[in-house]
């Protein structure tokens, strides 16, 4: 054999050998003391996609994810697009029979649902999977998946842990950052290690990808099993970094900088026992350093919203050590509960048709970030500055909600303002609306023959005038026109979005 062969077969060897470790690497991922093929399985699922710039529209989308059992009967995954659900399937070992199945619980704010199947031979053969529990895992971390019909495993490597908003919650909570080549994953990948669970994965950018781990989930899929959860507790205030030593000389306090100083505390609501300018010197006990951090004994420097949702949830009191009037002071924080109705402009209003009410061709709606995000993942920029600009507002009595004038439907009973939208309402034949309950009732009651409609200031049209005997004619013939069976879908108040 001449020396070319020799160096053919001796790469071809190494080939070999290299591809023989890879394949076993493969295998222990996949078993890590367990056959995780036994533990992960797929759901499919329909919803209901809204056109919220034609809110009497809808459209079906199906998808599929991961789940994994957690319990008798029950199948964990994120809530993320479970939202305005038609239909749930699910399916093990990757392919083959799928089984009808029903969602059991739900909490958007903390991105996971418990999915249920009542038919007894799909769990014939399904292992539960259990949490890891104690000290963050950081080594050999896999991610797991059935991909066409093969269970796929890949190495995961740990960057780093943070607190911020989850995917569907203004909330600030623990994350885990992992790097992979995995590519595609966000859809509740387990992310494994030792045979136990170390999170579950919900978005990917790139190769960065974001988990919810197991210390997150494990909390509170236990205090929904003993009937203590509540939901997710924030912390509603804001505060600044201290870092500059005028700020502590100015509030009159002594010794080293320390602390995050209060900025904001909105009116009237759970942080009434937090004042503008108190210095946050503590929470739980955890030391505030001047840029807002603790000190976590298990996950290093981290942010003091992690604090809110550590060991807590909404209702739970949080110990604080202020300092305030040049003294220290002990306070007893209650921790609201999230909900999206709280904010003047909600971030989302799941499972619920898409409000509206049609007058004479005038489209009302509330003004919602859902309503915003139809102008598409740039929405901050792309969506007209005077109705974003309200993201930023707090509601208040007076003004709990807003109403926009979306759009006109043509008719000869509107000509002249055809043209008009993306207007904000501040009132209705002299009175305030800000849901559209209050604007049905207001239509009630015109002034003088005419229905006077008034737009918060801006750069456009301020007030329309319309003719209130012809409105329901009109009213009438634009539905036919545009083939829209009903003049107003309204809904009950905003659903928290917890425990379904």
């Amino acid at each position: 054999m001449n020396k070319r062969c020799l160096e053919f077969w001796s790469v071809c060897l190494t080939a070999l050998m290299l591809g023989g470790a890879n394949l076993s690497f493969a295998q222990d991922a996949v078993s890590g003391g367990r056959d995780w093929g036994r533990s992960v399985v797929t759901i499919e699922f329909t919803h209901k996609v809204y056109d919220y710039y034609q809110p009497w529209s809808k459209r079906p989308r199906t998808a599929a994810k991961n789940a994994l059992v957690i319990g008798p009967r029950e199948l964990l995954t994120t809530a993320e697009e479970l939202n305005d659900l038609t239909l749930v399937r699910v399916q093990k070992d990757g392919r083959g029979k799928w089984w009808n199945a029903e969602l059991s619980w739900i909490d958007y704010h903390a991105n996971l649902a418990i999915i249920t199947c009542a038919d007894d031979t799909f769990w014939r053969g399904l292992e539960q999977a259990e949490f890891t529990n104690g000290k963050p895992v950081k080594e050999n971390l896999q991610l797991v998946r059935w991909k066409n019909g093969n269970l796929e495993a890949r190495k995961a490597e740990f960057t780093q842990y943070l607190v911020e908003d989850g995917r569907l919650t203004y909330i600030n909570y623990l994350q885990m950052e992992l790097s992979t080549d995995m590519s595609g994953v966000g859809g509740a990948e387990p992310v494994v290690a030792g045979g136990k669970v170390v999170g579950i994965a919900n978005f990917q950018a790139g190769n960065i990808c974001r988990v919810l781990p197991a210390v997150f989930v494990r909390t509170i899929l236990e205090a929904r099993k003993g009937g203590k959860y509540r939901g997710l507790g924030y912390f509603p205030f804001v505060w600044q970094p201290a870092e500059n030593p005028a700020v502590h000389k100015f509030l009159k306090m002594d010794g080293e900088p320390r602390g995050a100083v209060v900025i904001d505390v909105p009116p009237g609501g759970p942080a009434e026992n937090l004042k503008m300018r108190d210095i946050i010197l503590q929470v739980d006990g955890f030391d505030i350093d001047i840029q807002g951090y603790y000190q976590d004994p298990d996950y290093g420097q981290l942010i003091l919203e992690n604090l809110a949702t550590r060991g807590h949830f909404a209702g739970d009191t949080v110990r604080l050590k202020v300092w305030r009037d040049g003294k220290m002071q002990d306070i007893h924080y209650k921790l609201p509960r999230a909900d999206y109705s709280q904010k003047l402009l909600p971030d989302y209003t799941f499972d619920r048709d898409p409000e509206y009410l049609i007058a004479g061709g005038l489209v009302f709606q509330p003004l919602t970030l859902s309503y915003l995000r139809s102008w598409g993942a740039d929405w901050k920029r792309q969506a007209p500055f005077r109705l974003s600009y309200y993201n930023s507002e707090n509601p208040t009595p007076e003004r709990p909600a807003l109403l926009v004038l979306s759009v006109v439907l043509p008719d000869q009973y509107n000509i002249g303002y055809q043209d008009v939208r993306f207007l904000v309402v501040d009132q209705v034949n002299g009175k305030k609306v800000s849901r559209l309950k209050d604007l049905a009732e207001a239509l009630k009651k015109p002034v003088n023959g005419f229905h006077v409609i008034d737009f918060m200031r801006s750069d456009s049209l301020h007030r329309v005038v319309l003719d209130a005997a012809e409105l329901d004619n009109a009213t009438q013939r634009v539905l036919e026109q545009f083939r829209i069976q009903k003049d107003h879908v309204f809904n009950e108040d905003t659903v928290a979005g917890i425990g379904r």
